[in-house]
């Protein structure tokens, strides 16, 4: 049998990111999250480790990619509570400014496979999304986290890495299996909605298959 290869999650203990560490466990990678409160995390696994601390923290990091081979990452800006228009728990350079950090820390350790999530209406795609909700991001908080995902794509796109920008529609919590539908240019639409878990599995196979190399794709349910 094959030794597991080894994914660093960044945004582990996230709606999103918990998916990617469970679904990698289950696929049987060694998975190393960094997670602040390790106590409160339910996650146990043989093949789990947990590095304590911040992703922000470029120590942190070096820690948590040591003897990795990619990193998948689901990190956002959050918030006080769940409402949108929460007041936010993060700084509003979360993202690009551990963006920096990560790629100066993936240049000094080889490692060369890394995966993001983002959002559909990020950067040249926000024309495409409806017109009240670029409204809401022009005119309310909740635009905070989408102008830093473009400033975190910029950090990454220049790397030199082999990234892939996820840009997953809006999300649900739903658990059953979706199709996927991905649009890489404006001549289609994705849908609306796509599961968390779903935006997780599709990370997955980015990862197994070398799919959307130095790529965008938008996806959503088909």
């Amino acid at each position: 049998m094959s030794t597991p290869q080894t994914i660093t999650v960044l945004g582990a203990t996230g709606r999103t990111g918990i998916w990617i560490a469970k679904e990698a466990l289950a696929q049987g990678y060694k998975v190393q999250a960094i997670v602040r409160k390790p106590d409160a995390w339910r996650v146990r696994h043989e093949n789990l480790t947990v590095i304590e601390g911040s992703p922000s923290d470029e120590q942190v990091l070096r820690k948590a990619l040591a003897g990795s081979d990619a990193i998948l990452s689901a990190l956002n800006i959050s918030r006080k509570t769940d409402f949108p228009w929460s007041a936010l728990r993060s700084p509003e350079d979360l993202l690009s400014s551990t963006a920096r950090k990560l790629v100066r820390v993936c240049q000094e350790l080889k490692v060369k496979r890394l995966i993001v999530t983002t959002a559909w209406g990020v950067a040249e795609t926000k024309k495409d999304i409806p017109g009240w909700f670029r409204f809401l991001i022009d005119n309310s908080n909740i635009g905070v986290p989408y102008r830093d995902h473009e400033r975190q794509e910029e950090v990454i796109e220049k790397s030199g890495l082999d990234w892939t920008l996820v840009r997953p529609v809006g999300l649900t919590n739903g658990t059953g299996e979706q199709e996927v539908k991905v649009v890489l240019d404006s001549t289609s639409r994705p849908n609306l909605t796509i599961s968390r878990r779903t935006v997780a599995l599709f990370m997955l196979e980015c990862l197994a298959e070398g799919r959307y190399v130095k790529q965008k794709p938008i996806i959503s349910s088909n």
